[in-house]
Order: structure tokens, then sequence, then C-alpha cells
């Protein structure tokens, strides 16, 4: 151990300095200042569940973690559509909740986003139009931007939120 210890004291350092700060990185800041110029608050989203096996929401409930911390990029979620500026929806649309995803699209106060989120959403899924279903969101209310995968990554979910905000 001694004899590595004055190796290393002999050479010195010879690894590369750090590079330097890329301000093209820093994404929070520009990030934050789009949602205030947007919204002039934060972004709060109403998820509704309009009939998913639970797999999205399983990657969007991992948004909350720290890695993507949600919270500290001043979105968040609540639990009334009055309060939402987007609604984050998942599944295909099964034909007992068609009239419960139009009232809470109702309820959404304009201007309102919403994103499809999974390939149910987005497509129908394995169900598609059956009679136990009506397909994919967009056959419902209208969609902003559509996230596919089965199920997609949080990191693909929150990309798609900042489209639906930025767009």
């Amino acid at each position: 151990m001694l004899k590595a210890l004055r190796k290393i004291a002999s050479i010195g350092l010879i690894s590369e300095p750090a590079p330097a700060p890329d301000e093209l990185l820093r994404v929070r800041r520009a990030l934050d200042a789009t949602i205030a110029a947007v919204l002039g608050r934060a972004l709060c989203i109403r998820h509704v569940d309009a009939g998913s096996c639970n797999g999205c929401e399983l990657e969007i409930q991992a948004l909350g973690n720290p890695y993507y911390n949600l919270e500290g990029r001043n979105i968040r979620f609540v639990a009334s559509p009055r309060h939402a500026d987007l609604l984050l929806v998942t599944g295909p649309v099964v034909r007992n909740m068609e009239m419960a995803l139009r009232r809470v699209y109702a309820a959404t106060p304009d201007p309102k986003l919403v994103v499809a989120v999974g390939d149910c959403g987005c497509t129908g899924g394995i169900l598609g139009e059956c009679p136990a279903a009506l397909g994919r969101i967009a056959n419902v209310i209208p969609v902003d931007v559509a996230v596919p995968g089965c199920p997609p990554s949080p990191a693909r979910i929150l990309q798609a939120i900042l489209t639906a905000i930025q767009g």
C-alpha cells in the first residue's frame, strides 16, 4: 500500500481537467420560464384512467420519485379537473368510462391540453374498437400529444408533457 501511495505522489495528477459548464444543459431554468410564460404558475395535471391495465400508471407514478422530480419542475398532480391544465389519459376508453372522461374534459378549464399515454391510449391497444371499448382516446375527446409505448418510460411521458405545453 505504501509503495502505491509513493508512486501516486511521485507522478502527480494525470487526469484531464474538468469540462466547463454547458449552458445548453440547464434545462430546468428554461423549463420553469416556459411554464411561467404559458401558465403564469405551476402546471397542474389530472390523471384519468379510462380502462388501462395499470402499466402506464406505474410509469406515471415513477415521475414523482427523486430521479424525475416532477414537483421540483413546478409540475404537480391535482385531484380535481377544475384545477387542471392538462389531462393525462391512459388506456383504451371502455364504454363504462366514456361519460366520465367526457365530464372530466368538460370540467377542465380552457385552455386545456390532453396527453394520451400508452399504445392503448394512442391506438386502442389489443382491444381496439369492440363492444366493450371505444378504442383510442381521440375517439372520445381531442388529443394534443400521444405517447406510444407499452408502457412508455417516465422520460417519454415527461417529454410528452413538455411537448404539450410548449407547442
